[in-house]
This record gives structure tokens, sequence and C-alpha cells, in this order.
């Protein structure tokens, strides 16, 4: 597909561009109303394809839970092996859509792997995440970026208080929660491993405060995120902090969603999550 097209898509699920402006763009790009429309459902998410992991799976126990956030009740999606005992955690963090299957999925998947996996949702002061995917748009703008960093941090907190976690804890996310993993490992200073997938890189004057392994995932053709990697990388030698950096040849922004059939990179998303996995088990045991 068009380089194009697949920017402008980008540009219209990260920037305030209303859907009629993004379809008018991409009408002119494809050359007609038509092709555009035949193109639409290829650039759309498309969640048939968001279980890899049944829901309802025996080697898994699934919860509903919440915790008390900054000012708010924070909601999530969490599920662990149903075998007794105690479990490392990890904080699973979405994109900018909130919580829907395919994050629900990863969340199964980290879990099988031998984790107490806890997708918070980052819309949770508005009730959750809405079907709306404008109105999810129009609720990240209007979060609070330092209750919102808390609300995060704050998941920490609440699966250390759980039984069954032994709490060494880690995260994940992608893209928005990808930006988010930076934040958290330079504020929670006890995580052990932090995973970033496409996300925006934390602030160079923080990176010492880092304590975390780190691990980021980037693809090739992801200009608008990767236009910052040479600064964080760079501060991160001079730190001497621990890190992991991969950029795949030929590999968009979203590679690991697999209900994005444009972008998902099925050997490229495979490659990446046995990286993941490994450095979680390395690092907080399983």
């Amino acid at each position: 597909m068009d380089q194009r097209i697949i920017n402008l898509f980008d540009e219209y699920t990260h920037k305030p561009l209303k859907r009629e402006d993004f379809l008018s763009r991409l009408t002119t790009l494809t050359g007609s109303t038509a092709a555009a429309m035949a193109v639409l459902p290829l650039l759309e998410i498309n969640y048939a394809h968001a279980a890899t992991v049944k829901p309802k799976d025996d080697r898994l126990t699934i919860e509903n839970i919440t915790y008390d956030g900054d000012g708010t009740k924070m909601k999530g999606y969490l599920a662990r092996p149903s075998a007794p005992g105690s479990y490392p955690a990890v904080v699973v963090i979405h994109e900018n859509r909130g919580i829907n299957p395919h994050i629900e999925d990863v969340t199964r998947r980290v879990a099988l792997a031998g984790f107490i996996a806890l997708a918070p949702d980052a819309l949770s002061p508005f009730g959750g995440t809405p079907s709306d995917a404008d109105q999810v748009r129009t609720y990240f703008g209007q979060l609070d970026a330092q209750k919102n960093l808390n609300n995060f941090i704050k998941a920490f907190d609440y699966l250390k208080s759980r039984p069954d976690c032994t709490g060494k804890t880690g995260c994940v996310g992608f893209c928005w929660g990808g930006g988010m993993v930076n934040q958290l490992a330079v504020n929670v200073p006890t995580l052990k491993a932090a995973v970033a997938y496409y996300g925006r890189q934390a602030e160079v004057a923080d990176v010492p405060k880092i304590k975390a392994k780190l691990m980021l995932h980037y693809g090739a053709m992801d200009e608008r995120i990767n236009a910052g990697i040479p600064a964080y990388e760079e501060a991160l030698k001079k730190a001497g902090i621990k890190y992991e950096l991969y950029v795949y040849e030929g590999a968009q922004h979203a590679f690991n969603n697999d209900t994005a059939p444009t972008r998902y990179n099925e050997a490229v998303a495979k490659l990446a999550w046995e990286r993941t996995i490994g450095l979680f088990k390395k690092e907080l045991g399983s």
C-alpha cells in the first residue's frame, strides 16, 4: 500500500484530524471515493483477529478489577495463570484506542507466559473506553497528564498488594502505551523491566532516573516516532542505562497489532514478542 496512505492513517489516529478531513484526503490520495472506501477496511481495526488466546482459556484466570487511582477509580483487565502460586506482574498499556479486544488478548498472552498481567484503562476517569472511536480520541485529548501518569504508577501498588504477586514488576506498552512505558521507567524506581513498542521517548534530562532494564522496539517506516531515537539512545548510553534497541526493517508503526491489517508484520511481531517475554523471564523470573 502507498506509504502516504499509511502515514495519513497514522496522522488520523494520533492527531486531532476529523474523520471527514481524513476521508477527504484519503479520496485525494486514492483518486476516487470508491477507491477510498475500498482501501478503508484495510486500514481500520478488525477485532475478528483479536483472540489468539481465547478469553475463556482454562489455563488462565480472568478478572475485571478496580484500584484506587489519582482521584478516580481505575478499571483494569487482569489475567493470570490458573495454577495456584505467586507470579511476577506485568502492566500492559494500550494504544490510544483504550481497552479493546486486541489489548485484552495481548494481556492474556503475557499471562500465558507465566505472569500476572494487568491492563489498566486510561479512560477510567471518563467511565471507561467508549465504543465510538472519535469519542475515544476526544477523551485522550482531555486526560490530565500528571494524573494519568499517577494512575498507571498506582497500578504497581495494586499489584504488589495482591498475595499472588511476587512483588517483581515490569511493563509493556504500544504506541501511546509505549510512551507511557518510558515515563514509568523514569518514575517507578522499583520497576525491573520496561518494554516500549514504537512509543514516544522520555525526556533526555530524565533518563538518568531510569533503573529498569529497557527494551525498545521500532518499525523502520515509522518516521514520526523514530525521529526521537538518536537523542534518546545517546542519553541512555551516557547515563549507563541497560537497554536493548531494535529497529525492524520494513516494519510500520503498530507492527505488533494483528488487528491492523496494513501495518501488522507477523514475522517482526513474533520476533519482538519472543524478545519481550525473554526479557521479562530474565528480569522478573516466572
